[in-house]
């Protein structure tokens, strides 16, 4: 029931007609309980769709009693009246549940530079607050696909209290935030800067660390809302780990659809003076189309790997270096290790850990091989 899961929530899914597919395209989550406080974080592209301008103003407030969705089109750069579609879509979901617009969450996904139909748009919102269901959370997941072959959900629990989630995304995943749509909710009672210091901490070590194809969105939001109905207070640490569990959860399943993929690739640096350093050295790995086009033909080029560990600014000495592909120690202090004949590149998940010899700090990043496929679906991209 991912983002119905938790006590307080209801939410649907229905088609609108913004998509060319006929495939459900407007979502609704609405928090239903005693409290309203929410958090959420944005993506840091400069250049920014009109529903993030929107969400990022009225979540100052802490507080949000729904999220609207839409695939179909990413109403971004679509000028002032695009802007105007997004407020109208936030005042009438608001009129329709019986709170303010500033208490309503807007969020689009699919192509930027046209106009919604803002006719069908305003069908759809109502037929999604007419659809609302305490089991509505699939539908949900399901409207705000677009290149997705499969909804993505995730639910934990806690001790009487819930944590549930629903995200999309399949391509131009990067940090930061990596770029998708996500929802949480939970049913603790907690103020929202709890809430806005747990979900900066969980998406942190997951999201922003997943870098499918170095392509950064104008239109990534992570929501967290909390409806209180449960009743419970649970310690701040608690409550991190738990929504990190989910963090984590769905950042994998947007890996695994990443678009045209062959392999998951987790790339691990160990031994980094510094966690920064461990990400840097990953991050610029992740983004090396050699690298990833190598593991695509299942060569464990650990040459292609080192010219990457060289971009990064992280700290360490160029000749005594190590690293291994799938477990295999192909490359030793700098030079030729173990046979590359030794890697199996046939399994859909790959390992690579790169020791830098310079620390005792690690991280890891995740990617996913450039693939014919993955250019094929984005040469044709339409919703």
């Amino acid at each position: 029931m991912s983002v119905t899961a938790a006590q307080g929530f209801t939410a649907a899914g229905v088609t609108a007609g913004l998509k060319d597919s006929g495939n459900p395209d407007i979502a609704l989550v609405v928090n239903e309980g005693p409290s309203a406080a929410a958090a959420a974080v944005f993506t840091s592209n400069r250049c920014q769709a009109n529903p993030v301008l929107w969400s990022k103003e009225a979540i100052k407030g802490g507080s949000a009693r729904a999220v609207i969705l839409n695939s179909g089109g990413a109403n971004c750069y679509t000028g002032a009246e695009g802007f105007a579609t997004t407020h109208r879509t936030a005042e009438l979901v608001a009129e329709l549940i019986g709170s303010g617009a500033v208490d309503v969450q807007v969020c689009s996904t699919g192509l930027i530079g046209r106009l919604l139909d803002e006719d069908k748009l305003m069908a759809g919102v109502r037929s999604a607050v007419d659809a609302l269901d305490a089991d509505g959370g699939d539908a949900a997941a399901t409207a705000i696909m677009t290149t997705d072959h499969v909804s993505k959900q995730s639910v934990r629990e806690g001790d009487g209290w819930t944590v549930g989630g629903m995200a999309k995304g399949a391509g131009m995943l990067a940090p930061a935030l990596a770029t998708m749509l996500v929802v949480i909710t939970t049913d603790v009672d907690l103020p929202a800067e709890t809430l806005d210091e747990a979900l900066r901490a969980a998406t942190s070590r997951t999201f922003d660390r997943l870098d499918s194809d170095g392509c950064q969105s104008t239109n990534d939001t992570v929501l967290l809302m909390a409806s209180g109905a449960s009743g419970a207070a649970p310690d701040a640490d608690a409550f991190t780990a738990r929504l990190t569990e989910v963090c984590g959860d769905l950042a994998m399943q947007l890996l695994a659809d990443a678009e045209g993929a062959d392999h998951e690739i987790a790339i691990t640096t160990v031994n980094a003076a510094t966690e920064a350093d461990a990400l840097s050295v990953g991050r610029e790995v992740a983004r090396s189309n050699l690298f990833k086009t190598a593991i695509f033909g299942k060569d464990p080029n650990w040459g292609r790997i080192l010219a990457s560990v060289g971009t990064s600014d992280a700290r360490f000495d160029p000749q005594n270096l190590d690293v291994a592909v799938n477990g295999v120690w192909v490359c030793r202090d700098s030079g030729v290790g173990e046979s590359i004949d030794l890697v199996d590149l046939e399994p859909r998940h790959v390992t690579v850990t790169i020791d830098l010899k310079s620390g005792d700090a690690s991280a890891t990043v995740w990617t996913n091989d450039l693939t014919h496929a993955y250019v094929h679906e984005n040469s044709a991209y339409s919703t």
